[in-house]
């Protein structure tokens, strides 16, 4: 008998071996995966711009941003070209960009990263004209919130210093504060080695943004743009979500393409873009000043009416 069972702890223990060597090529595979998506995705990255010749890395003491007589357009019949563009956002200052689906607002942001080069003007960076800097320095200089941002099959910690992987644990934990998802990292079992799963498929919008946001802070960048980084969020998220973009922009030269006017009420300035032209331009208050004739003004009120109907019917469904 006492042999019999020597035999089977050691059949047991060959049998778990396996299944901790197989755990492990799983978990390489799965890795391995994760590497090739973040391939795949990186070479989606437009490839229509090429450093200059002896191009150095960009310089971003302070963080003023140009738009100097910028036009721009993708060819022929389509959306999204500009007109001779011109604004300046001075360090620490916050720009607002809205208009209506194809006026330019996303080849704004597609310029300032440098996917594409402009056709005509030149956009500064502290003076210095992004077209003779590294695209690779350059992009490292701006921390981009985008609607949707872009998870991996892993853990928090990964994924929030995906963009600096030389980054240790508290600066991490420090980024994950900055992003208000303090609460929500400490009530997961695993804290930052909580895996998000396929694209963050187990976190809620909300989550996701907030790890995006976090991943920016640890870049520590100079210039910050939020290209409809709330527009995807139910209005009690967008506001939370809000509130840890307004803290982690504070400081910091800011470029807002927004949706809800609402977000950007606070803006240094705000500029009114339709068909690549910018048709109006100051702060909330001189634009609602324009009155019915001003697009600002149209947008705000029809936004501020939907917002009312729909707290309306809120409290009229909570009261039955």
């Amino acid at each position: 008998m006492r042999c019999t069972s020597a035999k089977t702890e050691i059949q047991v223990d060959r049998i778990a071996s396996n299944w901790f060597s197989a755990g492990v090529v799983f978990r390489a595979m799965d890795k391995a995966f994760t590497d090739l998506e973040k391939m795949i995705e990186l070479s989606q990255i437009p490839k229509d711009v090429d450093d200059a010749p002896g191009a150095q890395p960009i310089d971003v003491p302070s963080g003023s941003v140009t738009f100097e007589n910028v036009s721009f357009n993708y060819g022929l019949g389509t959306s999204g070209q500009l007109s001779n563009i011109s604004f300046t956002i001075e360090p620490g200052k916050t720009t607002a960009i809205i208009g209506p689906t194809g006026s330019g607002k996303s080849t704004i942001v597609r310029l300032l990263l440098r996917f594409y080069d402009v056709h005509t003007g030149r956009i500064l960076i502290d003076g210095q004209n992004i077209s003779s800097v590294t695209q690779s320095s350059l992009r490292h200089a701006i921390g981009v919130v985008a609607q949707d941002t872009v998870l991996f099959n892993d853990t928090l910690e990964y994924n929030v210093n995906y963009g600096k992987p030389d980054a240790s644990t508290e600066d991490v934990q420090n980024a994950i504060a900055a992003a208000q998802l303090t609460e929500f990292v400490s009530h997961q079992p695993e804290g930052l080695a909580t895996r998000v799963g396929e694209r963050g498929l187990r976190l809620s919008g909300g989550e996701k943004q907030r790890v995006g946001i976090a991943r920016m802070v640890l870049k520590h960048p100079k210039v910050i743009v939020l290209d409809e980084s709330t527009s995807a969020l139910d209005t009690r998220t967008e506001r939370a979500v809000q509130a840890a973009l307004n803290d982690v922009s504070k400081g910091k030269t800011t470029l807002v393409i927004a949706h809800r006017l609402s977000t950007i009420a606070d803006a240094d300035e705000i500029l009114v873009l339709k068909n690549g032209v910018i048709t109006e331009r100051g702060t909330h208050s001189e634009l609602m000043k324009i009155g019915e004739d001003g697009d600002y003004f149209t947008m705000w009120t029809a936004q501020a009416a939907a917002a009312a109907s729909s707290d309306n019917n809120t409290e009229s469904s909570q009261d039955s």
